[in-house]
């Protein structure tokens, strides 16, 4: 016979709580067994932006096996301040999990770095400032949501030289979509300026520096509806202008100071502007602006090529905004005939006479400076202290002498002198002495021509060439190495060179390379111009440092191929007006925090030209305080891309900034 038993209900209770348990475990189980993983080397790595190398899959940067504070990784990517990385998510991604730190590889050099993980804008996971030999760093980010995540390697203090950085063991815990590495957001590229007047605006610099007795060029910038008249009042007895082309011609005057008054008319009204032209030992009183071929053109450059890049200059305005020089790069020159060059570039390298000889492109030296001068523009040249130049053509080793003085017989106005292969005969020598040695030479020699010509040092600031390139006769040298190659780190290169700031000042100019936007080549191919990889806000914050440091302003890109856009950026006068401004100051900069840092420029008048700078991935709010910018009191302050006051503020200014921006202003103390 059978028993009956009836469950009470905390029986019955108790039983569900078991099934629900053992449901909820079930389904744990399940989502664990459905999870797969997705390691970050699966990515398409080559939407990564690095500051140099490329990233390399269970590698360093370098190809050496992943190594972090003694421990050895067998999967990762290596990769190399600033790095970053975009990685669309789409909510089905649960994790991601590494083992972040400097390569070992590294040790004992200042390499100094940050990792982060963001998330939708939000800050997951700062691994803060990390040194060589410090032991990995976990990462376990939360990203179940999450749309987008952006994986960062930051420079932590100090320049990106041996920031080797090790994502290792990273991967993606996924659950839905696979990540997906895309490129940064595109941005819609916004024409700021607003077309120049109609009305006559004289533009470029209130000072001019000459040396007596040599020829006098100067082509009057200025804007405005054609035709237009041009007149000089006190102008000294020797120079003598073309009213209808505004060019001044004619012989420097003798040592000393003239304080002229040049001026604009047109149908629709007048301009004048002060104008002193100081005839003594310096050139340069402001930094000087021009186009150069290297980085549009490369070993393709021919006479053609310089003679349509002057006419652009006179034609789009370039000339009107203050650009003064045209000037050829490497690869002028014959190549011996042993090079792999073709035909066109090969041949002697020097006549019977040691003079340096043109390749068959350049057939007339003499006639191109003619071209160029006669649009009031002047004409510059390249050449090295070695015996072969950087792309293998002839230098100026042992002849010296022969070709400063042929320079100045063709007409140049100016010598770009790159470091090149003197480092052979250097044999190594990394001593002032031995970095100053024929820079100095050809300094003194440019100085006894009968010709003002400006000499460029290009020898990528080995041995702080800012602290004695004045001494060994430079108007300009080189903070760095070939900005071509590092594009992306203009602002970090911008912060770097500004450390500098104390050098820079009338006719002594740091220079951190030229301006590449519109179509430029590639710098590790030379190969044909394509559309600059910068984004709008990029292009807009390189403008704006550059004239916030004042640096030469030297655009290096396909002059016939600029558009409205490139032109507002490179034409802006009240922009330029800041790079040019007489007291040669460079910006300091005041790091707010990781993303956000202002530049601030002191101006000849009293003003203050600031630029809100931010180097983060999102748009983000910057505060510019009167506290740091060392003001009190109210202030007027003005938007200089767009040119429009923004109004008077009391104690501080604030602007939305994009990714990558440079929000640039003018501040005048209000009375």
């Amino acid at each position: 016979m059978k028993t009956s038993r009836t469950l009470g209900s905390a029986a019955i209770l108790a039983i569900s709580a078991c099934m629900a348990a053992g449901m909820f475990i079930s389904i744990r189980a399940q989502a664990a067994h459905a999870e797969e993983i997705v390691p970050l080397s699966a990515l398409d790595l080559q939407k990564m932006q690095q500051g140099w190398g490329e990233p390399k899959i269970d590698q360093s940067v370098t190809g050496k096996p992943l190594a972090i504070g003694g421990k050895t990784f067998a999967h990762g990517v290596g990769t190399h301040a600033r790095s970053v990385l975009y990685v669309q998510l789409n909510g089905g991604t649960s994790r991601f999990t590494a083992k972040v730190g400097v390569d070992d590889s590294q040790r004992g050099k200042a390499a100094s770095l940050d990792f982060r993980v963001v998330g939708d804008g939000k800050t997951l996971f700062k691994s803060g400032t990390m040194k060589p030999g410090q032991a990995a760093k976990s990462v376990d980010v939360d990203l179940r949501g999450v749309k987008t995540a952006i994986l960062l390697v930051g420079q932590a203090g100090g320049g990106i030289d041996f920031d080797h950085a090790n994502w290792a063991d990273a991967q993606f815990a996924v659950t839905g979509e696979k990540p997906q590495a895309v490129d940064p957001p595109r941005e819609e590229a916004v024409i700021l300026t607003p077309k120049p007047s109609p009305q006559p605006r004289i533009n470029g610099p209130t000072v001019y520096g000459c040396r007596p007795g040599n020829p006098f060029l100067y082509r009057i910038p200025a804007t405005g509806q054609r035709p237009m008249t041009f007149a000089a009042d006190n102008l000294p007895a020797g120079l003598r202008l073309d009213a209808k082309t505004g060019i001044i011609t004619g012989v420097n005057p003798p040592r000393g100071e003239y304080a002229v008054t040049l001026r604009a008319e047109n149908a629709l009204g007048k301009a004048e502007k002060k104008f002193k032209i100081v005839s003594g030992d310096k050139l340069a009183l402001t930094p000087p602006m021009g186009w150069n071929h290297w980085y549009a053109h490369y070993g393709r450059v021919t006479d053609r090529t310089m003679r349509e890049a002057a006419d652009g200059m006179a034609a789009n305005g370039m000339a009107d905004a203050g650009y003064q020089y045209v000037s050829i790069d490497d690869c002028w020159m014959n190549a011996p005939e042993d090079s792999k060059l073709d035909a066109s570039r090969r041949g002697p390298l020097r006549d019977e006479k040691g003079n340096i000889l043109c390749n068959k492109n350049f057939p007339n030296m003499k006639a191109l400076t003619d071209y160029i001068h006669a649009y009031g523009l002047k004409a510059g040249i390249y050449t090295s202290p070695g015996p072969f130049t950087c792309a293998g053509y002839c230098g100026a080793y042992r002849h010296e002498a022969q070709d400063a003085k042929q320079f100045a017989d063709w007409g140049f106005d100016m010598l770009k002198y790159d470091w090149c292969s003197y480092g052979g005969i250097a044999k190594g020598d990394k001593s002032l002495e031995a970095l100053k040695k024929p820079y100095i030479l050809m300094g003194d020699l440019l100085e006894k021509q009968k010709r003002d010509i400006h000499l460029n040092l290009c020898q990528y600031g080995m041995g702080k060439v800012w602290e004695w390139g004045a001494e060994v006769g430079g108007q300009s040298w080189r903070t760095a190495g070939d900005l071509g190659f590092e594009l992306e780190r203009i602002i970090d290169i911008a912060m770097t060179n500004a450390k500098h700031r104390e050098w820079s000042k009338p006719g002594s100019w740091n220079d951190p390379d030229y301006l590449q936007i519109g179509y430029i080549g590639n710098a590790r191919g030379g190969g044909e111009p394509r559309p600059c990889p910068l984004t709008p806000n990029e292009q807009y914050s390189f403008m704006s440092l550059w004239c916030l440091m004042a640096s030469p302003l030297f655009y290096s890109g396909d002059v016939p191929k600029l558009t409205d856009f490139d032109l507002n950026i490179l034409c802006n006068a009240e922009v330029i007006e800041i790079d040019q401004d007489p007291l040669g100051q460079c910006a300091r900069t005041v790091v707010l925090d990781d993303e956000a840092v202002l530049f601030v420029k002191e101006m000849e008048d009293g003003s203050k030209a600031v630029g809100l700078c931010n180097r983060g991935e999102m748009e983000i709010e910057i505060a510019a305080k009167w506290s740091d910018l060392g003001l009190t009191g109210k202030q007027r302050v003005r938007d200089l891309w767009r040119q429009k006051d923004l109004g008077e503020f009391s104690d501080s200014f604030t602007a939305n900034v994009g990714r990558h921006g440079t929000f640039l202003i003018r501040l005048w103390p209000v009375k």
